[in-house]
């Protein structure tokens, strides 16, 4: 055997076995979840939307409530499926059903990656879905509520993941006092 742990008088062989498991499988885990971070920034290669959409501008102001409405639409009410189920709760591609989807989901948090994302490409994308990856289409959202989605979306890039790990969407970290 290539590594082995130095036996101890009185310490059983399973003890052995059983540390050697455990710190087999962290490394195996922490490997893995190297693999799978989402990169910043991504490169995509979804279709640009039609010129009229594309070039369209967020028509709603930022303000706490419209962000907010995005907020439960993202986290919840979205149908056919809340965003945070792909996109995960701090917008990083990583949540409970991103794994094995190819391409990751975007991640919202890279300001790299967003920013470059027209406001009328992102409504588009929402709105028809994005072929050949996990994006479903929203058909079921009315405009303002992809609009508002949208603006939620823009600010998971502008503030610090810790905060949004404790769940705190305030109005200091949205910068609206």
């Amino acid at each position: 055997m290539i590594w082995e742990i130095p036996k101890r008088s009185g310490q059983s062989q399973f003890f052995h076995k059983k540390a050697v498991f455990f710190l087999s499988l962290l490394i195996a885990l922490y490997s893995y979840s190297l693999l799978w971070a989402a990169d910043c920034p991504q490169p995509r290669f979804t279709e640009n939307a039609p010129p009229e959409i594309y070039n369209m501008v967020n028509p709603l102001p930022p303000t706490m409530e419209n962000i907010l409405a995005g907020k439960a639409l993202y986290e919840d009410k979205a149908k056919p499926m809340a965003c945070k189920l792909c996109h995960g709760m701090k917008g990083d591609g990583r949540g409970g059903m991103s794994m094995g989807v190819h391409p990751q989901p975007r991640n919202f948090t890279c300001e790299k990656t967003i920013n470059d994302v027209p406001d009328g490409q992102l409504f588009w994308v929402i709105s028809i879905g994005s072929p050949d990856t996990g994006m479903p289409a929203y058909e079921e959202l009315k405009d303002e509520e992809i609009w508002k989605l949208i603006l939620y979306i823009r600010k998971l890039a502008q503030f610090k993941i810790t905060e949004f790990q404790q769940g705190i969407l305030s109005n200091d970290i949205l910068g609206m006092r």
